[in-house]
């Protein structure tokens, strides 16, 4: 049993209740493509605060892969912008594409080795290109990231279709475009040219028809499912909608008798025994199984992904630290602070009554030392 502090500032007594975490199914998921969106893990004991633990970091990417799922590598879960800079991100890349071995995975492309301060399109495009040809050379498929230096330098939706279309007609390979809002990333306020998310929306459609060549999907991440689903009717042929959304995944996943989103989510870092779960009773043409196996994780998602929507990582983080995949709660850059003793404790109750523990006493047992360090007795 554990005291928890609970907002208002009480404490409770708490001893972990939930169901059981599935064992992941034998075989990856048919009916649906997912992809855990996956975090690195510091090392602890380096001098600098954004080196990474690779043997960690590369044993989690092993345990998604074990759950069925494919790997979204050096996405914003990976803290692309929030600690994890260009360098250490070519080494990840290449690290997981050396270990891949034919399974299923994908890596962010972005704009993110520029120096700080304006830039121009070309120097926007000439870097989203470089990182083009390094993911898609270490044979992930791309995913061509938000970008907030054009964010800063875009003045219209003409800006954004002439750089991506720069980018786009000289791909060789199939992308995927990631639409990441404002609720993860400030500095992405008024992308595709619209402050206006239905506007945005029609934008990134009428790019998506204008390229739909070479754009395999768009994964969407706005935290709004009505505009999600409008968006993912208005795509041409061809172009499948990626669910990016925490909120609302499981009936976005599920889809309606107009199609469904694909999945490409942070909250399936720490769901993805549970995830890989409910999507094999997809797999069994049981939908109500599958939302009855996921719609329990939707609080705890919530929690995770509360505003600042941006710090997130810190729960996923906690959360893989409590399951035994890291032996410490620290993250580059400090991370690991930006959110409350009072938020961690509230992710420990909802991840047991979701079933997302999978030992709760090994839970309890590292639980403990994060109270006494935040003064709780």
């Amino acid at each position: 049993m554990l005291a928890l502090p609970v907002p208002g500032g009480r404490l409770v007594n708490w001893s972990p209740a939930g169901p059981p975490c599935p064992a992941p199914p034998a075989t990856a998921p048919t009916s649906r493509i997912a992809y855990a969106a996956a975090h690195v893990v510091a090392d602890a004991l380096a001098d600098e605060t954004g080196a990474v633990d690779w043997d960690a970091t590369l044993a989690f990417r092993e345990h998604l892969w074990s759950c069925g799922l494919g790997v979204a590598e050096a996405m914003d879960t990976a803290q692309r912008g929030a600690g994890l800079d260009w360098a250490t991100t070519k080494t990840l890349v290449a690290r997981t594409g050396a270990l891949a071995d034919g399974r299923r995975w994908c890596a962010g492309v972005g704009t993110d080795q520029l120096p700080p301060g304006p830039a121009t399109a070309a120097s926007i495009v000439d870097a989203w290109r470089a990182q083009l040809d390094l993911v898609g050379g270490a044979g992930a498929v791309p995913v061509v990231m938000a970008s907030r230096a054009l964010a800063a330098a875009a003045t219209s939706p003409g800006d954004y279709h002439t750089a991506y279309g720069k980018l786009l007609s000289e791909a060789s390979g199939p992308v995927l475009l990631h639409w990441l809002g404002e609720q993860f990333d400030p500095a992405l306020a008024g992308y595709w040219g619209h402050h206006d998310v239905r506007g945005a929306a029609r934008e990134l459609a009428k790019l998506c028809a204008e390229h739909a060549d070479v754009i395999a999907g768009v994964k969407v991440s706005v935290l709004d499912a009505e505009v999600e689903t409008e968006f993912r009717r208005a795509l041409p042929a061809g172009v499948a909608c990626y669910t990016g959304d925490d909120f609302h995944y499981p009936e976005l996943i599920a889809g309606d008798d107009h199609g469904h989103s694909e999945a490409l989510l942070g909250v399936f870092d720490p769901l993805a025994p549970v995830a890989a779960a409910a999507l094999a009773r997809l797999d069994d043409g049981d939908p109500a199984g599958f939302r009855a196996r996921l719609d329990p994780t939707v609080p705890l998602a919530r929690e995770i992904f509360r505003a600042p929507t941006r710090h997130y990582k810190t729960g996923v983080v906690f959360l893989a630290y409590l399951n035994g995949h890291q032996n410490h709660f620290r993250m580059i850059a400090g991370s690991e602070s930006a959110r409350t003793i009072t938020h961690l404790a509230t992710l420990l109750r909802l991840a047991d009554e979701a079933g997302v523990l999978a030992d709760p006493d090994l839970a309890l047992a590292r639980m403990r030392p994060l109270l006494q360090a935040a003064g709780v007795v």
